[in-house]
């Protein structure tokens, strides 16, 4: 089963991991306090880049303003990289590439990712408005089209870093310690629990919310351990946040994204778009995530315990 014998779980093999039950249990804490260490790298980032005039105070401090939110982006997560690599490195002897990032078609199943998150939130607006819960605004104040395009494609770069960042810690870090100690189906089930339980702050969150981005968890897990690394899920993490904000300007888990290309509004009950903390807190994320993760275990599920190559380290991306 592609699950068990996937590659991500061989990587995290090669740490000289301590045997203590205890161990996958500090994995856990560790990686829920390493959000509130890294945002404590923001605020002297940001005070840096300000009067250094990098960037205004202006715009640092209006949410809608594209540097602001990228740089924002950036700062924030960034320092997730290296946290997880410093545990890593300090109790298992591993070295930063065994979290999952082979170099061997790295920019493929990036690209492919990034197509595929796009191809995931597209079907999600979709079924939005086959079922007559979304309508384009025509606000002549919100520069949308042409005249946001520099703006959408700045805000890019913040979402790939954040994405990057978020699976670095859920799916390359906590998944695999977790998988190799206590089993597959737990590594998925507390690595999904994890990525909901970091946005339980977030602006509008609500139990359908909690459990989309528990089910987007398991999504990209299974995807994760699918591909036997985190270039594909990295692209599609990144990729649904910015078509969700910047595309068709929709909430992203309860936070504003600056320019967009589409102006659309959510127009239905709250139960199906999400209300307020936008559509990863309505039914037709639910049924989109439920559907490309049963699509993964079906396309999957006859695959060799034998099929996958030799291991073969590598030290950075070719």
């Amino acid at each position: 089963m592609f699950i068990k014998n996937s590659r991500l779980f061989e990587m995290a093999r090669l740490g000289r991991f301590p045997r203590h039950w205890t161990y996958p249990t500090g994995v856990l804490v560790y990686a829920e306090i390493i959000p509130v260490i890294a945002a404590f790298c923001l605020f002297p980032l940001l005070l840096a880049a300000t009067l250094s005039g990098a960037i205004s105070v202006d715009n640092l401090l209006n949410p809608s303003a594209d540097a602001g939110l990228s740089l924002e982006l950036i700062v924030s997560f960034a320092p997730i990289f290296f946290l997880v690599w410093g545990w890593l490195w300090l109790f298992e002897r591993r070295k930063p590439w065994t979290i999952g990032l082979e170099g061997k078609g790295w920019f493929y199943k990036y690209l492919r990712g990034l197509l595929f998150g796009l191809l995931l939130f597209g079907a999600v607006v979709g079924v939005l408005a086959l079922l007559g819960g979304i309508k384009i605004e025509t606000d002549p104040a919100i520069p949308t089209g042409g005249a946001a395009l520099s703006g959408v494609v700045l805000v890019l770069t913040g979402w790939l870093v954040q994405g990057a960042a978020e699976e670095t810690l859920t799916r390359g870090f906590v998944l695999p310690v977790i998988g190799v100690r206590w089993g597959a189906a737990i590594g998925i089930l507390l690595s999904s629990v994890l990525f909901a339980s970091l946005h339980l702050l977030n602006p509008g969150i609500n139990p359908l919310a909690m459990l989309n981005l528990a089910l987007f968890g398991v999504f990209a897990a299974l995807y994760a351990l699918s591909e036997g690394g985190l270039w594909g899920v990295f692209a599609i993490h990144s990729a649904w946040n910015w078509a969700q904000g910047n595309l068709f300007g929709l909430p992203v888990s309860g936070m504003a994204t600056g320019k967009t290309l589409l102006n659309l509004q959510a127009t239905g009950p709250t139960w199906l778009t999400g209300g307020s903390f936008g559509p990863e807190g309505g039914l037709a994320v639910t049924a989109v995530l439920i559907a490309a993760s049963t699509v993964i275990v079906l396309v999957h599920f006859r695959q060799s315990p034998d099929s996958a190559e030799p291991l073969q380290p590598q030290s950075s991306p070719n």
